[in-house]
């Protein structure tokens, strides 16, 4: 060789630690020169022609090992020339970065009126880490970290692991393992936005089916969930095509907080009943790109009291956090029964109420958004007036 491509790779990288990984690569045939293996004489390299280098090894995808990973840091380093070259760098992010965080500041106020009582007010700052680390091109692991505190009390808070599993992703179907987020898509979050510990299997595509099992318990406290502990079980089916989606949902939950006293004193008649039995669907059109109507109903076929469920919504546009200017507003009624809508999704709705709610939300600059609704009804169970304001600006990064 004139000039070795050891050396005339190291002259060209910028991290101290990639000589060593040069020479490996070298040293196995990963990377070649200008196709005879030399830099043509004392020419010097450009890191454009680096770069060419880097996308002819990662086109052959022979590296493997330890030469692989060599081979994702050098592509790292040149990925803005790689860009240049049209070469995707999907896959070399996937694996140069196997972990990645995404994270969100989130601000949020709740004033509360009921009849014949003092306006309560809430606050809550919460902060947010999404780490998901990449195990192979199939498996990844993902995780949810929460720590939320309250402005007016200057208080502090100890950060809460709400979601830890492993997520697969196959041709045909997902397969989530451990601790995860439950949502119940069937129904728009009608009874449950929690998390769960079990397994979720996922296949279809038009037509989707997914199944659920595993334990349950009620963490989130701006739900005002009561159940302790759990077993869980579940089916959902979502079909959509065009401008119509359709879902159809069965969960079965076990517990013995069924029968206690608190917020299901008044679950069944015998006092003895220790399940629930929920089955809930929904309908949502898309009449265009701005505008769409949905409607959920779900009933608890085990409680014997607030045992049903069902809302109607009209959305106007998307507020999409990654445009700024951009806005959507909603106008909906809720009946919110206790009994079936365990974790219900709405923040500024309370659970065992019913009424009219609107809201808007806006991104003043892009990854920010700010949201309000309004929410004005009645208490299901002492039928007085209860209206409800809610504030959230949310910063994502």
């Amino acid at each position: 060789m004139k000039k070795t491509l050891v050396s005339a790779l190291t002259a060209a990288l910028v991290v101290g630690a990639a000589s060593t990984a040069v020479s490996q690569l070298a040293a196995d045939g990963v990377i070649e020169g200008y196709g005879d293996t030399t830099f043509q004489g004392d020419k010097n390299i450009t890191r454009y022609e680096m770069a060419q280098m880097v996308a002819k090894a990662m086109a052959k995808n022979t590296a493997t090992g330890n030469d692989k990973a060599l081979l994702d840091k050098l592509a790292a380093e040149f990925s803005d020339e790689l860009n240049n070259l049209g070469v995707r760098v999907s896959n070399l992010e996937r694996n140069a970065d196997m972990v990645k965080w995404n994270g969100e500041m989130r601000n949020r106020v709740w004033s509360t009126r009921e009849e014949g009582e003092h306006m309560s007010n809430e606050y809550q700052t919460k902060f947010r880490l999404s780490p998901s680390a990449e195990i192979n091109k199939n498996w990844q692991v993902k995780a949810k970290i929460d720590a939320n505190i309250k402005p007016n009390e200057d208080n502090t808070a100890e950060a809460t692991l709400l979601d830890v599993y492993a997520q697969a992703n196959y041709p045909g179907y997902t397969l989530k393992l451990g601790r995860m987020p439950l949502f119940s898509d069937v129904d728009e979050g009608l009874t449950f936005d929690d998390h769960f510990s079990g397994a979720a299997l996922t296949f279809g595509n038009q037509l989707q089916a997914t199944l659920l099992g595993g334990r349950y318990a009620g963490v989130n406290d701006a739900k005002k969930n009561a159940l302790d502990t759990a077993d869980f079980a579940g089916l959902e089916l979502l079909y959509k095509t065009g401008k119509l989606g359709a879902g159809l949902g069965y969960k079965h939950v076990q517990s013995d907080n069924f029968k206690n006293a608190g917020k299901f004193a008044e679950y069944s008649k015998s006092g003895k009943e220790d399940k629930a039995d929920i089955y809930s669907g929904s309908l949502r059109y898309t009449f265009d790109h701005n505008s769409a109507l949905e409607g959920a109903y779900a009933q608890n076929e085990k409680a014997d009291k607030y045992d049903n469920s069902f809302a109607y919504e009209y959305d106007y546009k998307n507020a999409d956090r990654a445009n700024a200017g951009t806005w959507g507003a909603f106008v909906g009624y809720r009946y919110v029964g206790a009994n079936v809508s365990l974790a219900p999704t709405y923040d500024g709705v309370d659970n065992n109420t019913k009424g009219v709610q609107f809201g808007a939300a806006y991104v003043p600059f892009k990854n920010v958004i700010a949201k309000a609704s309004y929410f004005f009804g009645e208490d299901l169970a002492t039928a007085k007036d209860h209206n409800k304001l809610f504030g959230q600006v949310s910063l994502y990064f």
